[in-house]
């Protein structure tokens, strides 16, 4: 599998470090500095399967709470608890699953709007000749790029509402908020005025 890659990587880097120099806070740095941030190219643009992803922060939590050969620690805290925010009561590590659909939905709301972009123009050529991103299908075959993206565009589409403006360019069907507070969904006339 091509995204074994980054589990290798993860465990390389873990078994460079020795569990009895570090401190927790050592611990926590290595995490968050080097760890959670290998490969964030390829989480910008392929959906990595989540097995792969649990399988990463199976790796992660080993190291925090210490392995040593093959004796396991008791994990005191589950994973998924230290995601939390520092202020409630987490230690702030990164969901790579959530981190990964973040950046995916980015992807996404890029097709959106930069349609001069190289990017914009062949995957609009290839799969929404004859509409925007937003109304774009599956397609045939598709490449793995695009349902990536693709596959996140219901998430993209769940903050994306109608700045309401004068008015000619909403249709009845759309979502649309009266504010300046809104989220601009790009039109033709109308340049992206939101940045995720």
């Amino acid at each position: 599998m091509v995204f074994t890659v980054l589990k290798e990587r993860v465990w390389k880097k873990l078994q460079g470090w020795k569990e009895k120099l570090l401190s927790r806070a050592g611990k926590e740095v290595l995490l968050k500095a080097i760890v959670q941030y290998i490969r964030t190219y390829m989480m910008s643009l392929f959906g990595i399967p989540s097995g792969l992803l649990d399988e990463i922060n199976a790796l992660c939590a080993r190291f925090w709470w210490g392995v040593r050969g093959k004796d396991r620690k008791m994990h005191w805290i589950s994973w998924e608890k230290m995601y939390r925010a520092k202020s409630h009561g987490g230690l702030g590590f990164r969901d790579l699953k959530v981190f990964n659909q973040a950046f995916l939905t980015k992807q996404g709301w890029r097709l959106l709007c930069n349609q001069d972009s190289l990017v914009h123009q062949v995957m609009s050529a290839k799969y929404y000749v004859r509409s925007s991103f937003l109304e774009a299908g599956r397609g045939l075959d598709p490449s793995f790029i695009w349902r990536s993206i693709w596959g996140e565009k219901a998430l993209l589409l769940e903050g994306l509402k109608w700045r309401m403006g004068d008015g000619t360019q909403i249709s009845v069907e759309d979502a649309w908020l009266l504010g300046d507070s809104a989220v601009v969904v790009p039109t033709p006339n109308l340049e992206c005025s939101a940045n995720l």
